[in-house]
C-alpha cells in the first residue's frame, strides 16, 4: 500500500472521538468525514462533518468506514446496511449475539464484493484471539476471563438508550476470590455471577421513573440480567465530578497441565486509563487488514480471529522478520 488509507467514520461518540485522536498517530492513514444523525454544524471534529443522508456520495472516497455506534441499536442497523456499500470496521461486543450478527454482514459485504471485520477491540478482540492461542497450545485446562475494574462502553451505552435515563456509566467489577482461586491453579468451575458484579451509576430525567428504569437494567438480557447488578442514581454534578473518565483493563488466564503434568499458567492483562482510545486505535489499526483483505481479492465478514497479525502492521512482511520475530 503506497497511499495513504482513507477513513471514514459514522458517529462521533467517545469511539468516534477515540479514532480521530488515534489517527494521528497512523501516518499511512487520513480521515475524510464524519457521518452523523446529528446536525453537522454541531460537531467540533476537525473532520468534515457530514449527514449519515448523504454518505453513499462518499463511496469513491472512502477505503474503509470505521462504525462507531453503540451495540445495542446502533450496530445491527447500522452495520449490515452500510457493509452493503462499503468495506467497514466494528466493535460489535454483545458476545451472544456475535454469530448472528457475523452472518448478516457476510451477507451484506459479499454482495457487494466488501470486507467487513467485526467485533474488533479488547474483549471481543485481542482477548478472544488470546482465548483461542492459549487453548490451541495448551489444551489440557481451562480458560478464564475476568473484565476490570473499569467502565464498559457497551453496557453504558445500553442504560443510556433506555427511556428517562440522562446519562449512566456502568462499571465491571472482578471478584476477588474467584480471581485469586484462578491464579492459585484450582481450576474452579465459577458461573458468570461468581466472575463479576456490575454497579452502575444513572442520571434520571426529572419525571422519569426510578424503579421503572432500574428493573429495565437489571432485567437487561446479556448485558445485566446473569449479573448481580447494583443500580445508584446520581445528580448530574456528581456524574460529572465522578464518572467522566473511562479506565478500565482486565485478564485472560490459561491453567492447564502439559506432558508430565506440570503446571502451566499463562496470562494477558490490560491496564487502560482510556477504554475509548485503546479500543479506538484497535478499531484503526484493522483497518489496514480490511483494505488488505481486498488486495488479496477477499470478500465478506471476518473475525479479528480469521485476521493473520502481519495484516495489522504497516510494515512489511520482511521489516517484521527482521524487527519482531
Amino acid at each position: 500500500m503506497t497511499k495513504n488509507i482513507r477513513i471514514g467514520l459514522v458517529g462521533y461518540g467517545n469511539i468516534g472521538k477515540g479514532v480521530e485522536l488515534a489517527l494521528d498517530k497512523f501516518p499511512d492513514m487520513e480521515g475524510i468525514a464524519v457521518f452523523t444523525r446529528r446536525n453537522p454544524e454541531e460537531l467540533d471534529s476537525k473532520f468534515k462533518a457530514v449527514s449519515l443522508d448523504h454518505i453513499l456520495d462518499y463511496k469513491d472516497q472512502i477505503d474503509v468506514l470505521i462504525l462507531c455506534g453503540g451495540s445495542a441499536t446502533d450496530l445491527p442497523e447500522q452495520g449490515p446496511a452500510l457493509a452493503k456499500h462499503f468495506s467497514t470496521i466494528d466493535s460489535y461486543d454483545n458476545h451472544n449475539n456475535i454469530p448472528h450478527y457475523f452472518k448478516e454482514m457476510d451477507a451484506s459485504a459479499k454482495k457487494a464484493n466488501q470486507v467487513s471485520i467485526i467485533s474488533v477491540g479488547w474483549d471481543p478482540g485481542l482477548f478472544s484471539i488470546n482465548r483461542a492461542i492459549l487453548e490451541s497450545v495448551l489444551p489440557g485446562g481451562e480458560t478464564y476471563t475476568f473484565w476490570g475494574k473499569g467502565l464498559s462502553q457497551g453496557h453504558s451505552d445500553a442504560i443510556r438508550r433506555i427511556d428517562g435515563v440522562k446519562a449512566g456509566v456502568q462499571y465491571t467489577i472482578p471478584i476477588e476470590k474467584s480471581l485469586e482461586q484462578v491464579r492459585s491453579g484450582e481450576n474452579p468451575e465459577l458461573s458468570t455471577r461468581e466472575k463479576h458484579e456490575r454497579v452502575c451509576y444513572v442520571v434520571i430525567e426529572e419525571q422519569a421513573d426510578k424503579k421503572l428504569i432500574e428493573n429495565t437494567i437489571k432485567t437487561m438480557p446479556d448485558y445485566f440480567e446473569p449479573y448481580k447488578t447494583t443500580v445508584h442514581f446520581v445528580n448530574e454534578e456528581t456524574f460529572k465530578k465522578d464518572h467522566k473518565k473511562m479506565p478500565h483493563g482486565g485478564f485472560v488466564i490459561r491453567t492447564a497441565t502439559s506432558g508430565n503434568e506440570n503446571k502451566q499458567k499463562a496470562e494477558f492483562q490490560l491496564e487502560l486509563e482510556s477504554n475509548a482510545e485503546f479500543t479506538s486505535s484497535i478499531l484503526v489499526a484493522y483497518a489496514r487488514a480490511a483494505v488488505k483483505f481486498k488486495e488479496d481479492g477477499k470478500a465478506g465478514a471476518f473475525s479479528v480471529l480469521d485476521v493473520p497479525p502481519a495484516y495489522l502492521s504497516a510494515k512489511t512482511s520482511e521489516q517484521l522478520r527482521k524487527e519482531l520475530l
